[in-house]
C-alpha cells in the first residue's frame, strides 16, 4: 500500500464523524421538507411501475427463480439451513449514529481466505469457501479447518458465486447492447444496415468509461455516500470483462422473533428488517448480487402481471356490478368505489407478507420508491451505480428468509496479507542485540516513529480486538483465522515494547532537547489517541455484557473479559502514567522554549 493511500485510509477513519454528522443533516432537511407528507413509491401492481423502473431504477435487475441451473437451488438452500443450524449466523454490534446496537439480522461471512468486510465499525472474517483448486484451507496441521458439513455448504455457496459472476456479466452486457441499439435507432446519424454488433459494443465500452471517469470524480466528493472507504488499488469491473465476487455475507432474520421492527419512515412501505444504506467497503462501481430464500417452503405462488391483476380487480368488479343489476337494486357509486379500494387494499396486503426489496434515489424526495417483491430462489443485481446513487432497505414479510449477499469488496486495506505487510513494516524498526538479548530502535525519526505508531493502533483496533470481541465467535467451527490472529498478537506485543523504547528514550536526559520535543508529540498524540479507543472498547464490551443477545450467540462474561490479550488489559492499566509522563516532559519543553524567547527579545 502506498504511503498516499495510507494516509487517505486514516484519514477517511478521522472523517467517520463528520459522515455521521452530515447524513444526520441530511435525514433532518428531508423530514422537514416532507412535514406530515409521504412519499409516493410503486409495487408491481400499480401503473407506471414498469416505466420508473427504467427511468430511474435501471440498474437493478430480477432474475426469477427459474434462472438458476437445475440442483444449485437445493444445494444452495441446504448450505443456508446447515449454517443457521451449526449457530455459524450471528448478531453483530454495529455502530449506529454515534450508538453501539444489535443487528436484527444474524450474519456470517463466507468467501476468499484471509478476507474480510468492514461495516459500521465492525470487521467480518471469513469462513473461506472450499472451491476447487483453492489453497489456503486447512490449518497449521495440514487439516481441513471446517467439517465436512460446513465445507459442502461453503462449497455449495461458491457454486452460486460462480453462477453469479457470469450471470452478471451478461445481463450487463444483454441490457447495454438493447440501449445502446435503441438509442442508435432513434439517433440522426443512424448508422447502415451493414453496423455489426461489435461496433455497437464499442461504442457502448466508449461511452460507459467516460461516464465511469466522471462517476469517479463525483466519488471523491462523497455525494450520496453513507461511509467513506479507502481508495481501491482495484480498477472498476469492466462491462466486457468477467465480475470477481469475492465475498458474500449470509443474513438470516426471522421476523416473527423480533417485536420491534421499525416503520419505514419516508414512503410508508412497512416493517424493516434492514434499513435505507448503501453498501460499504465495496470496489466502486462493482456490482451486488442477492439470492433470497424464504423458509419454510411456501406454496409456490403463480407470477401476476400487472394486466392480470387490474384485469382480475376490473372483473371482480363486474361481477359484483352484474349481481347488483340482477338483484333490481341500483349499486351507488360510493359502494363501487368501496368494493375497487377493497380489493386494493387485499393486493397491498398480499404484497406486503412477502418480503421486499425497497429502493429510492438517495436525499431524493422528488422521485417515487420502488418495492420489489421477491419469491423464494429470486435473485437481484444491483449493478453500475446503483449502489452510489440510490439506497436500498429490506421489507421484511412474514416467514423466516435467508439471503445472499455476494460482492466485490476492498481488497487493498482488508486482508490478512495486507495485515501481515503492515505488521513487518513496523517491525523492521526493532533491532536485536544477539549476544546481550537487548531490544532498540533502529531509526528514531518522527516520520518512521509516526508511520510505526499509526500501524500499532492499526493491528489493535482494526484487527485484534475486532477479532477477539466478535470474530472468534467463529473459531469453535472453522481454525482458519485461529493461528494467523495468534501470531499478529505476538507482533502487537513487539509493537508495545517498541512503544515502552519510544518512552524510554523520551525520559533520557541525555536525549537532544529537540528530538524530544518532536519524539514526545508523537508519542503523546498517539497514547491519547490510543486510550481514547481503548476506552471506547471497554463500553462495548460493557454493552455486550449488559443487553446482548440471549441466543447461542451472546456474549458470555468469559468470552468479554478475554476479548484483548491479557498483556493488552495490562498495557491500559499503566497508559494513564504515561502520558503523563509525556504531558510533563512536553510541558517542560514549551517552559524552556518560552525562556528562550523571552530572551531573545
Amino acid at each position: 500500500m502506498k504511503p498516499r493511500q495510507r494516509k487517505q485510509y486514516f484519514r477517511n477513519m478521522k472523517r467517520s464523524d463528520d459522515s455521521e454528522r452530515e447524513k444526520r443533516r441530511k435525514r433532518r432537511r428531508l423530514i422537514q421538507e416532507l412535514g406530515e407528507q409521504r412519499i409516493p413509491y410503486l409495487s408491481p401492481a400499480d401503473p407506471g411501475f414498469q416505466e420508473l423502473w427504467d427511468s430511474s431504477y435501471a440498474g437493478l435487475a430480477l432474475r426469477q427463480s427459474s434462472a438458476l441451473p437445475d440442483g444449485l437451488h437445493e444445494r444452495v438452500q441446504s448450505a443456508l439451513i446447515t449454517l443457521q443450524r451449526r449457530g455459524c449466523l450471528l448478531r453483530d454490534l454495529v455502530r449506529v449514529r454515534d450508538r453501539d446496537v444489535f443487528t436484527a439480522v444474524s450474519r456470517a461471512l463466507v468467501g476468499q481466505p484471509g478476507y474480510t468486510y468492514r461495516y459500521l465499525d465492525t470487521r467480518l472474517f471469513t469462513i473461506p469457501w472450499h472451491c476447487e483448486g483453492e489453497e489456503g484451507q486447512k490449518d497449521e496441521k495440514e487439516k481441513p479447518c471446517c467439517d465436512s458439513d460446513l465445507r459442502d455448504a461453503c462449497k455449495a455457496l461458491w457454486e452460486l458465486n460462480q453462477f453469479f459472476c457470469s450471470d452478471v456479466k451478461q445481463q450487463t452486457n444483454a441490457r447495454g447492447v438493447k440501449r445502446s441499439r435503441s438509442d442508435t435507432e432513434n439517433s440522426e446519424d443512424t448508422p447502415g444496415e451493414g453496423m455489426c454488433e461489435e461496433s455497437v459494443k464499442d461504442r457502448l465500452l466508449e461511452e460507459k468509461q467516460e461516464k465511469e471517469k466522471k462517476e469517479e470524480e463525483e466519488e471523491d466528493s462523497g455525494q450520496g455516500c453513507s461511509h467513506s472507504s479507502p481508495p481501491s488499488s482495484t480498477p472498476p469491473p469492466d462491462v466486457a470483462g468477467l465480475v470477481q465476487f469475492n465475498i458474500t455475507i449470509i443474513n438470516y432474520m426471522d421476523p416473527s422473533a423480533m417485536t420491534q421492527l421499525k416503520e419505514e419512515p419516508y414512503y410508508g412501505m412497512g416493517k424493516m428488517a434492514v434499513g435505507w444504506h448503501h453498501d460499504e467497503d465495496l470496489v466502486p462501481l462493482s456490482p451486488v448480487a442477492v439470492y433470497s430464500y424464504s423458509c419454510p417452503a411456501e406454496p409456490k405462488k403463480e407470477e401476476v402481471t400487472e394486466k392480470d391483476v387490474e384485469g382480475q380487480s376490473k372483473e371482480k368488479v363486474k361481477e359484483k356490478e352484474t349481481e347488483t343489476e340482477g338483484e333490481g337494486e341500483g349499486t351507488s357509486k360510493e359502494e363501487l368505489k368501496e368494493e375497487r379500494e377493497g380489493l386494493e387494499k387485499e393486493e397491498v396486503q398480499k404484497e406486503k407478507a412477502c418480503w421486499r426489496v425497497g429502493l429510492k434515489v438517495a436525499w431524493d424526495i422528488h422521485t417515487p420508491g420502488l418495492a420489489l417483491p421477491l419469491q423464494s430462489g429470486d435473485c437481484y443485481y444491483m449493478t453500475a451505480d446503483l449502489n452510489r446513487t440510490h439506497q436500498h432497505c429490506v421489507l421484511a414479510g412474514e416467514t423466516a428468509r435467508f439471503s445472499s449477499t455476494h460482492r466485490v469488496v476492498q481488497c487493498c486495506t482488508g486482508t490478512l496479507d495486507y495485515i501481515k505487510k503492515r505488521c513487518s513494516e513496523a517491525l523492521e524498526n526493532l533491532h536485536t542485540d544477539p549476544e546481550k538479548n537487548t531490544k532498540s530502535l533502529k531509526s528514531l525519526l518522527p516520520s518512521a516513529l509516526q508511520r510505526i505508531e499509526d500501524i500499532h493502533s492499526e493491528v489493535e483496533f482494526e484487527w485484534l480486538r475486532q477479532y477477539w470481541f466478535q470474530g472468534r465467535r467463529y473459531a469453535r467451527f472453522c481454525s482458519w483465522w485461529t493461528k494467523p490472529m495468534e501470531q499478529m498478537e505476538k507482533d502487537w506485543k513487539e509493537m508495545e515494547r517498541m512503544t515502552q523504547l519510544l518512552l524510554d528514550v523520551v525520559e533520557d536526559e541525555n536525549t537532544a532537547q529537540e528530538n524530544r520535543r518532536e519524539m514526545a508529540d508523537v508519542l503523546l498524540n498517539a497514547l491519547t489517541d490510543r486510550q481514547q479507543h481503548r476506552q471506547r472498547w471497554r463500553d462495548r464490551y460493557k454493552l455486550a455484557l449488559m443487553e446482548g443477545p440471549t441466543s447461542g450467540d451472546s456474549f458470555c462474561e468469559e468470552q468479554t473479559v478475554n476479548t484483548s490479550p491479557p498483556f493488552i488489559s495490562l498495557c491500559v492499566v499503566v497508559l494513564l502514567s504515561q502520558i503523563q509522563q509525556s504531558v510533563t516532559i512536553k510541558k517542560d519543553f514549551h517552559e524552556v522554549r518560552s525562556t528562550e524567547n523571552q530572551q531573545n527579545m
